[in-house]
Parts: C-alpha cells; sequence; structure tokens
C-alpha cells in the first residue's frame, strides 16, 4: 500500500489518549475545595431514587441496580440517612405477657422513645410489690380482720360441739376432741371408764351406752354437716379480704402509672390485666416468705417486665437499618428457648427482634447477592411486604421439624420500604421468574458504569477525591494528582469523553498512593505516587503476564513480528485473571482446499469456541460469497483456528484478522506479520468496534518491544474504537518517535491494504476487480475451485453404473 494512504489510517499521537492536565484545574491541592456529598454524573439514579424514597404508596419498594464500587452502596445510604431525619420517628413496641394464653404474648405500641421508660416504670412496679408484700398482711388492721373470720368459723363450730357436749353429759357420756378427731367416751360416777372397766359393766348398761353414743355421733353429724359450707363462706371471706387488702395496696402504685399513659388504651388494657393476675400473684408467690427476695423478684421479671422489641430517640426520625446477613432469624427476629433439667421451654421474654422490626417506619438496606443466598427468606419478606404485617415464628414450624412448644406472638404492622442492591443479572432474572417482584419493588435506581465529561464533572470529580481522602484521613492531592487520577479513570472507562464510575478502583488506587507516600515522608499526594501504586499493581497482578511474554521470547508460543507469511496473521486477545485484564498476541491461520464443507471454525468443532466467536467466523462465508462469488457457487473447505489457544475463545473481535487470513490463503499472497490486528466484521465488510481495545495494542507492544522496534511494527484497529484509546505513556512515546504505528480501518479492504503491502483492489461499477489485484486473484481462486467441483460431478454423472449382485 502506498505510504500517503497508509499515513491516512495512521493515527497520531493526539489521538491514542486524552490526557488531563493539571491546568484545567483551579487548585493547587484538594484542600481548597469543597466537599462534594452526592453521585457523580448519576443523574438518572438520583432522581429515581428520591422518587422511590419519596413515593408513600404500598409496592414502591426500590431496586438499586449496579456494579460494585459505582458508589451505589455508599451513596444510597447516605441519602436515606439524610431524609430519614426529616420524617417522624415511629412508634416503640413492646412484648407483654398474655395471662389468659401465655403462648400468644400481646404487642403494646407506646410513643416514640417511651418503650425504655414504660420497662423501668414496671421495673419499679416489681420492686415496690416486693416492698409492699408480704408486709401489707402484718399489718395489725389485716391481722384484726382475718382474726374475724377465724373467730366466726371457730365460734360456728364450738357452738355445735358445746351442743353436742352436753347431751352427751345428760346420758353419762364424755366427750373428747383434738385437732384432728372427736370421740366419746362412757363415764360412770362423773369418771370416764377405761376399755376393762367398761368390760366389766353389766351387759345391758353397756347396750344402753353403745345406743346412746351411736344417736350422738349421728346428732354431731347432723350439727356439723354444714362444716363444709362453714369453710368455704370462711374462705371465701378470706379471699375477698386479701383481694380488697391486694387491691388497695395496688391502687397507689398503679395509679400513677394508668394516668401516664392514659393516651395508651393498649398500656392502661396491660395494667388492668396486670392487676387481675396479680391477686393470684400475690397470694401465691408473694404472701410466702420461704423463697428469697432475689427469687421473688425473678419470678415478678418473668410474668410483668416488658420484653423491649424497638425502641427509638424521640427525635431520632426514621431509622435506616442495613443487615449485612440476612439471615431469617436475622431480618425476622427469633423465638430463644431455654433448657431446663432437658426440656425446651420459651415465653414472651425470649423474643429477638429482627433488621424488619429495627427498620419499621423506615427503610431497610439489604444486598441481593446475600438475600438470594439465605433460605426461606425471599418469600417470607414478600409475605410480610404484602400482608404489611410483621410476624415472628419459625420457619421450621412451616415444615413440621419443631418438635418443641413455641409461640405464636401478635403480629406488629409494618410500614417500610425495602431497597435491595444488587447487579444487573439479579434484577432481569428476578423480573424474568417471579411475577411477584414487579409488583413490590416498582422503582429502579439505574447505576451507569461510565460518567459523561460535562463542563462540571472534573470539578466534581476532584470535589469527589478530597470528600474521601478527608472521610478515610488521607492526604491531600495535588492537582497533578488529580489530572493522573482522571486520566486513569478515562482509561478504566475506554472511552476518551467519560470517567469510569467505578469510584471504588479509584479510591483503592489513592490508598495505595497514600500508602507511599507515607514511607516517602512527603506532605501530600503528588502524581510520582500515583504513577509509583499504579507501577506496583501491575507488577503484583503481572506474574501471568510475563509468563506469556517469556513463552513468546523463547519461542514456545509462536508469534513472529517481523517478515511475511501466507495464511497467517497475529490476533489480539484480552485475558482476565483476577482483577488483572493484559492483551495477548496470538496467531490466526488459515488454509484453503477444494471441496464443499466451507468455512470450519476448528474452535467450534472441538467446542472451545463460544458462541459469539462461532457467530463472527459463520459471518466470514456471507462476506466471501457476497464479494466475491457472484458469477459462481461458493464451493470452498477452509478451516480457520486460532493458533496454541487452549481453553474457551469467545467474541467476535477475531473476525476481522481471520477474513485477512483466509483472503491470504485464497489468494496466496503473504501477510505482513509486524502488524497485529483486531476486529469484527458484518456481511458487508465494515469493521466494527471491539472491547479491550487498549490492552491488545499494549499487549502487541510489549511483545515488539522486547524483541526491539523496527519502525514498521503496528496495530489495526476498527475506526470506531479511536474514542476508546488511552494508551499507556510508553506506546505513547514510541509512536511520537515513529517506533510504533496504530491503525484505524473502516473496511476490510483498508486493513488487508495495510497486511499486504499493496491496495487490495477496488471493484469497477460492473463489481470487477482490478487485474493482479489480490481482490482479482481471489475471484479467480474461488473460480478454479468452483469448476473444478463442476467437472467432478459431471465425471460422475458419465461414468458407467454398474449393478454387483449376489
Amino acid at each position: 500500500m502506498p505510504d500517503s494512504v497508509a499515513a491516512g489510517l495512521r493515527l497520531s499521537p493526539d489521538e491514542l489518549t486524552r490526557p488531563f492536565a493539571p491546568s484545567q484545574f483551579d487548585f493547587n491541592t484538594t484542600d481548597d475545595l469543597e466537599p462534594f456529598r452526592g453521585v457523580l454524573g448519576q443523574e438518572r439514579a438520583v432522581q429515581a431514587l428520591q422518587f422511590g424514597v419519596a413515593m408513600p404508596r404500598p409496592g414502591y419498594n426500590v431496586f438499586v441496580m449496579g456494579e460494585p464500587g459505582t458508589g451505589r452502596f455508599s451513596y444510597v445510604k447516605r441519602y436515606l440517612q439524610t431524609e430519614a431525619k426529616r420524617l417522624a420517628t415511629p412508634c416503640d413496641w413492646v412484648y407483654v405477657n398474655h395471662f389468659d394464653e401465655p403462648r400468644e404474648p400481646r404487642s403494646l405500641e407506646l410513643a416514640p422513645g417511651s418503650a425504655s421508660e414504660f420497662i423501668d416504670d414496671i421495673v419499679h412496679l416489681i420492686d415496690n410489690l416486693l416492698a409492699t408484700f408480704p408486709a401489707v398482711f402484718e399489718t395489725p388492721t389485716y391481722q384484726q380482720k382475718k382474726g374475724a373470720i377465724d373467730r366466726g368459723f371457730n365460734q360456728r363450730y364450738d357452738r355445735a360441739l358445746d351442743l353436742i357436749e352436753r347431751l352427751a353429759l345428760e346420758k353419762d357420756v364424755a366427750l373428747y376432741r383434738d385437732s384432728a378427731n372427736i370421740a366419746f367416751t362412757p363415764m360412770k360416777d362423773g369418771k370416764a371408764l377405761d376399755e376393762t372397766e367398761f368390760a366389766q359393766l353389766p351387759e345391758a348398761e353397756r347396750e344402753r351406752f353403745h345406743e346412746d353414743i351411736a344417736v350422738l355421733e349421728e346428732r354431731l353429724n347432723e350439727e356439723l354437716s354444714s362444716l363444709p359450707q362453714w369453710k368455704r363462706e370462711s374462705s371465701n371471706q378470706l379471699r375477698r379480704l386479701n383481694e380488697e387488702t391486694i387491691t388497695l395496696a395496688l391502687q397507689p402504685l398503679l395509679a400513677p402509672l394508668s394516668e401516664k399513659y392514659a393516651e395508651s388504651a393498649g398500656v392502661c388494657a396491660y395494667l388492668q390485666a396486670m392487676q387481675v393476675n396479680l391477686l393470684k400473684t400475690v397470694v401465691e408467690q408473694l404472701a410466702d416468705e420461704s423463697g428469697s427476695d432475689a427469687q421473688r423478684r425473678a419470678l415478678l421479671m418473668e410474668q410483668y417486665c416488658p420484653s423491649l422489641v424497638v425502641g427509638h430517640h424521640s427525635q431520632g426520625g426514621a431509622p435506616v437499618v442495613f443487615e449485612p446477613h440476612p439471615t431469617y432469624d436475622n431480618l425476622f427476629g427469633r423465638i430463644e428457648y431455654s433448657t431446663d433439667q432437658g426440656a425446651l421451654y420459651t415465653s414472651y421474654r425470649q423474643l429477638r427482634p429482627g433488621a424488619l422490626h429495627r427498620a419499621n417506619g423506615g427503610f431497610l438496606v439489604l444486598e441481593a447477592e446475600k438475600l438470594f443466598g439465605e433460605p426461606f427468606v425471599w418469600d417470607a419478606l414478600k409475605r410480610a411486604l404484602h400482608s404489611r404485617q410483621l410476624k415472628m415464628e419459625s420457619p421450621l414450624a412451616e415444615l413440621g421439624r419443631l418438635a418443641t412448644v413455641t409461640l405464636n406472638p401478635q403480629v406488629i404492622p409494618l410500614q417500610v420500604k425495602v431497597v435491595i442492591i444488587g447487579s444487573r443479572e439479579i434484577y432481569y432474572t428476578l423480573q424474568d421468574v417471579d411475577p411477584d417482584f414487579q409488583e413490590m419493588f416498582r422503582v429502579l435506581v439505574d447505576f451507569d458504569e461510565e460518567i459523561p465529561l460535562a463542563e462540571d464533572s472534573l470539578e466534581q470529580f476532584a470535589q469527589l477525591l478530597k470528600t474521601r481522602t478527608t472521610e478515610e484521613g488521607l492526604a491531600s492531592l495535588t492537582s497533578a494528582a488529580v489530572a493522573r487520577l482522571a486520566t486513569y479513570s478515562a482509561r478504566l472507562a475506554e472511552h476518551q469523553g467519560r470517567l469510569s464510575a467505578r469510584i471504588g478502583d479509584l479510591f483503592q488506587l489513592v490508598s495505595e498512593a497514600d500508602f507511599i507516600r507515607q514511607l516517602a515522608g512527603d506532605r501530600v499526594t503528588d502524581i510520582g505516587h500515583i504513577e509509583r501504586a499504579l507501577k506496583a499493581k501491575e507488577t503484583r497482578t503481572g506474574r501471568v503476564s510475563a509468563r506469556i511474554l517469556d513463552d513468546m521470547l523463547a519461542g514456545i508460543i509462536l508469534i513472529d513480528t517481523q517478515g511475511a507469511a501466507t495464511g497467517k496473521c497475529n490476533g489480539l486477545t484480552v485475558l482476565q485473571v483476577g482483577d488483572s485484564a493484559f492483551g495477548v498476541p496470538a496467531r490466526i491461520s488459515a488454509t484453503v482446499y477444494p471441496g464443499g464443507s466451507g468455512i470450519v471454525d476448528i474452535e467450534r468443532e472441538v467446542s472451545l469456541g463460544q458462541p459469539i466467536h462461532s457467530k463472527g467466523v459463520m459471518i466470514l462465508t456471507g462476506y466471501l460469497g457476497s464479494r466475491y462469488a457472484q458469477e459462481f457457487p461458493l464451493e470452498i473447505s477452509a478451516s480457520i483456528a486460532l493458533e496454541q489457544s487452549y481453553g474457551y475463545v469467545d467474541g467476535d473481535s477475531a473476525s476481522l484478522g481471520e477474513v485477512c487470513t483466509l483472503i491470504s490463503a485464497l489468494s496466496r499472497t503473504p501477510l505482513r506479520q509486524c502488524f497485529a490486528i483486531t476486529g469484527s466484521i458484518n456481511q458487508f465488510g465494515e469493521v466494527q468496534a471491539v472491547g479491550g481495545v487498549n490492552e491488545k495494542i499494549e499487549g502487541f507492544f510489549r511483545l515488539c518491544e522486547a524483541r526491539g522496534l523496527t519502525g514498521e511494527q503496528g496495530v489495526i484497529i476498527p475506526r470506531a474504537n479511536v474514542s476508546n484509546l488511552m494508551l499507556d505513556e510508553r506506546v505513547l512515546q514510541a509512536v511520537r518517535a515513529g517506533r510504533f504505528h496504530v491503525y484505524a480501518v473502516r473496511q476490510v479492504d483498508e486493513a488487508l491494504g495495510l497486511l499486504l503491502g499493496e491496495p487490495a483492489g477496488t471493484p469497477d461499477g460492473e463489481g470487477r476487480f482490478p487485474a493482479g489485484s489480490v481482490n482479482e486473484r481471489v475471484v479467480e481462486r474461488l473460480r478454479e475451485i468452483a469448476e473444478m467441483g463442476v467437472e467432478e460431478d459431471e465425471a460422475r454423472q458419465k461414468a458407467p453404473h454398474i449393478n454387483v449382485k449376489e
């Protein structure tokens, strides 16, 4: 190709990068800047988040979509905390004992900030109960009334016995009684007879005594038949006395609480139920002085002290809760159990709240990758959001795996806005497989990976660096350092007109540069520290790329950087190893021979070629047919391979090199090996953009530099990729010195001209190529192969058919 044509395709050094200069910034160090509290270049996401937070209707929960490191999490959390301060503080919640059914604890709603105070009030009440009882039963008034009840019972009992005793004396019978028994004994001459003396009496007299005693016993039974009723009446009187005494003693203790919480119907109902239950508890537990005060206090606390679910500061605003480990228990709370002699038991005091309890009335932030890795959680979260109720239960209970008595706490009304932060893959997968997802998460906040450069983008970029260095306690940055970071950010974005939104990678570099600054003892971080940090990172992650380069230099991996060869050219690939991506040249080879197999992709045949790569190879058939085989059928057999590749191959960026290699093999014209080529083509031969163009160029440059730059070596890329160029300074220096070149092409023929060193040949109005051109030689070769196929078919048709019979 003439030098003038090649020069027209050659890119100037200024086109290979867009460096940012310190002069573009109006400061010396970032100390001169104001902090930046927003999120850089994410206006669409900011507006969506503002709408989602402000929308009060149910179902408008938020899914924040984007890649890690784009600042999505930090901005969302900061924005929610700012907005939450303006919202009303939600109510506090406690669980209390349900005295009629202890397995169903009641939930109480309290004014914001009053839950802890209410619990303290109940604890103070318990202390007062211990001080009041059983001392109240020892007062003279109580003892007198209790004595009167006892005397009333004893008097009725004694009157009945006195009557029987008088009747017995009239019949010479004595009545004996003790605490347990009543007995009758015969008397004679005023003296009770023992058994011996009684046996010596005449039989008639003994019979009379038996008859009299029998009559007396019957009369005694008649008189004492009302004894159970007397006992009942006495017990009822004593119970009423105890209740009156306890009620009078409780009144001054409970009245202040009832007055204090008069506006809370739930608290008043609980205090009334507590008063009723105390009538029994005081008699059963507090009137008995056998136990210690500590034991009695523990019993009262277990029975009456509320269990805190969530408490807020009265002026704290709405809560913002981030749950880093969203297990079922961590989100919905859990019911804990204690063991007593091997048996499990629980109570309302062992209910432990979860993140949803703490976030109720505010915002709950979750990470999608962790949320969907936990069993039971997603379905339970959807149920809670749909019913707008927060129910605490064990997920194992539904499976029938909980072999013990459990609790069924009263549900708590749920009003929370859930914000899930996740990747695009998770978002689109949920939309496809879960119809409930779209109904419950109607707001999408989409964080872009790239930031278009606007008028104020660089200023905001510098302010963002100022904010992060201040928050992390790092040294300030010079304007030269910020300019180098902006260049690095554009390199991450692979675009001269954009910055990368992967702020996390940028801050990581700033932290590493600050460490180098500390070692050097400098006050501020300058461009030199940034460059050393980049070099150190490249060294740390460069083992694989260095090994591959060594293998190329040693001839283990066959790549030529000079000379010419038929059916061979240097393609460019990108390898991703961990967080490191680097370019590696790879030889593309093609062979052509007569036949009808078409173009065989060896990578696909051995199941190493992925779908996009296979598509690129199949497009070659369409291009060859439309370009060269308009007057005859395309009857060839060809094979294409990416040599010495032993892993999966994906992407169509090799299709431009493959078509050039195939044309070289068809025309038997050698290609210059001082070039490496990348690009995708369509069926009309137009060259399309590819990814990783910077790494690809630098990968081939490193090989050429190691072997020695000749001034002829270079890389051919699609013209559409020029705006993506942000090349390393070493490459730029070589280009400026004329020792390395980068060419940009729009058509296959332009790339062919560079590789062949001569024009490929432009068709005339009738579609015929110039005589002797490469394209014309391709047409002739394809015609020859097609004619050979026709002659073979005719020969087969003329051959005699011989039928062989056995």
